[in-house]
């Protein structure tokens, strides 16, 4: 690597960083991102950014708006401090799912996000498996949305004994078009779970599109969250005739009640990137297991600082 790359991380997601700047061969970027106690962010470059190509890891994750502000902060603190270029790498993009109006007077919360991190001083945005792609038009920055789908496809191949016998399943009809890419590129069959909802986070009733009898059932998501869909979703294949049920999300938030769903539902394994730090619930789950899109954003990094396509990725995990 050059010396003209900068790496700085805020609190969202250190470790992660930390795995993509060692990736690169470099050290992270002296940064130290505080509260006062009156609550309000404050942050220290404690290194000089004049003229660097800057890349700033913060997933929207956790605390969300306390990490989202001090994304925000860290942009506009290097952008003072006249660096080159600054590309905030967001692996999981915050208020993604508030993307249009669903109802009156909804806000629409990822163009308002959109807005903050231009209006801070962003030049670029790199993130993963946005949870709807039209958000990459709320920006009038370039935007990089990479996949997680290469990872996930080696993660099959390689980790699920006997894959040829399975059907990949979308657990929504939102997800169909991610599930198919997958089933196309693994030669499987698809199938579809169609779910009635009464309010939001909350199922009423699901059916199942497709056959699964004496098949292994892979679901397939870009986020899970309460995990309630996921488990209703697992009974469903299995009440249909499935032999096992798998589960891979992108996006591991796993809140609320998500370890006691994914602990008392007959999911074999949810498997989950680290886009958001899951270590901790892992050591309270036995069925959670990560796969490392480390790889994949720091290739996107390198190829990005050296002027390169990232296109690539889109199909291929960096070796």
């Amino acid at each position: 690597m050059t010396n003209s790359i900068k790496v700085l991380t805020g609190n969202s997601h250190p470790e992660l960083a930390g795995l993509v700047a060692k990736r690169l061969g470099i050290d992270l970027a002296n940064v130290v991102v505080v509260k006062f106690s009156n609550q309000e962010t404050s942050v220290t470059v404690g290194e000089s950014v004049r003229d660097e190509d800057v890349f700033i890891i913060q997933s929207g994750c956790g605390e969300i708006n306390d990490n989202l502000m001090e994304l925000l902060i860290m942009i506009n603190a290097c952008k003072t401090a006249s660096a080159r270029r600054i590309t905030a790498v967001i692996p999981c993009f915050p208020y993604a799912r508030q993307d249009r109006k669903d109802k009156s007077r909804a806000p629409i919360s990822a163009k308002l996000v959109a807005n903050m991190l231009t209006v801070a001083g962003a030049d670029h945005v790199i993130t993963m498996d946005l949870h709807a792609s039209q958000i990459q038009g709320f920006f009038d920055i370039p935007v990089d949305n990479l996949y997680a789908e290469p990872s996930v496809l080696k993660y099959i191949r390689n980790e699920i004994p006997d894959y040829k016998n399975a059907v990949i399943v979308s657990p929504d009809a939102g997800g169909a078009k991610r599930a198919t890419s997958i089933a196309d590129r693994l030669d499987l069959e698809f199938a579809l779970i169609h779910k009635e909802r009464k309010k939001a986070n909350e199922v009423s009733r699901m059916v199942l599109v497709g056959d699964v009898r004496g098949k292994i059932g892979i679901l397939v998501d870009d986020m899970a969250d309460t995990c309630g869909t996921l488990g209703l979703a697992a009974k469903t294949l299995i009440d249909n005739g499935a032999l096992q049920v798998y589960a891979i999300v992108t996006h591991g938030v796993l809140s609320g009640k998500a370890i006691e769903v994914i602990s008392n539902s007959v999911l074999e394994k949810v498997i989950v990137t680290n886009t958001i730090p899951c270590e901790d619930k892992k050591k309270l789950c036995s069925k959670i297991e990560t796969i490392d899109v480390s790889p994949t954003l720091a290739e996107a990094i390198r190829r990005t600082h050296n002027g390169e396509s990232v296109s690539y990725l889109f199909h291929s995990v960096p070796e």
